[in-house]
């Protein structure tokens, strides 16, 4: 029997919402009290460094992004800086690696297939990189990678470029690669392309490669199955920004 794997689609969400959702889904998960989860979502402007970037990726200061209107976070995930906005496809897989072969080499491929298998579905020929995490076409990057494994629990996951302003990558190294530059889906196939139908085709590549039917619920409907409260507890783990 395939198994059943949670699908919440938040929508545009504020990142430090989407990051504290994630870490009080994977305590749950550990503890067995819930099933394998996917988020999606997009994010207002945000940069993320994760633990294995360097701040010097940042091209300019911080107090600058704060007047750009874009938001800052130093996160626990793996891989070096990014960055999210809307019209990018962004998942979250909270799921215990356990079950799952115990491998995280394989799970990140596994990701990738997912992304390069949606974006082929459009016509895109993208492709993996020698070394390099994510999906690329050239020496363009349409989608990254970057994750966090915890007791094979796992948290943070990938983000597809679908039609979003590219511009403020420029503010940033790109995954700390220099000469590396972003690219979109809406960029390679020279239209517009929603997020809904980028979404639609995500879910059933992610149903193959992973083997489980993805089953939609609202967030109350997950945590009231539960018996547990249906808003994000705010008093939950610390958002660190300025410290690895």
């Amino acid at each position: 029997m395939m198994r059943t794997c949670r699908l919440i689609d938040l929508g545009l969400t504020p990142y430090d919402e989407s990051l504290i959702l994630q870490r009080q889904l994977a305590i749950l998960r550990a503890e067995d009290q819930l099933g394998d989860v996917l988020l999606l979502a997009e994010h207002p402007p945000v940069i993320t460094l994760g633990r294995a970037g360097q701040k010097a990726h940042l091209r300019v200061s911080e107090s600058s992004l704060t007047v750009r209107g874009i938001e800052f976070f130093e996160v626990e995930r793996g891989g070096d800086m990014t960055y999210h906005g809307p019209g990018q496809l962004v998942g979250y897989p909270i799921l215990n690696l356990a079950e799952h072969g115990r491998d995280l080499h394989r799970y990140l491929r596994q990701l990738e297939e997912v992304l390069i298998m949606t974006v082929s579905d459009f016509g895109i020929a993208a492709g993996r990189s020698l070394g390099r995490t994510g999906v690329w076409i050239g020496e363009s990057k349409i989608a990254s990678l970057g994750i966090h494994v915890s007791r094979w629990i796992t948290r943070h996951g990938f983000a597809l470029n679908v039609n979003m302003d590219l511009a403020p990558f420029g503010l940033i190294v790109p995954c700390g690669i220099h000469g590396a530059e972003a690219t979109s889906m809406t960029r390679e196939l020279s239209r517009p392309i929603s997020v809904r139908e980028v979404t639609a085709a995500l879910i059933e590549h992610f149903e193959v490669e992973f083997g489980m039917s993805l089953l939609p619920v609202s967030l109350p409907e997950l945590f009231n199955s539960r018996g547990r409260a249906s808003t994000i507890d705010r008093g939950g783990p610390a958002i660190v920004r300025g410290a690895r």
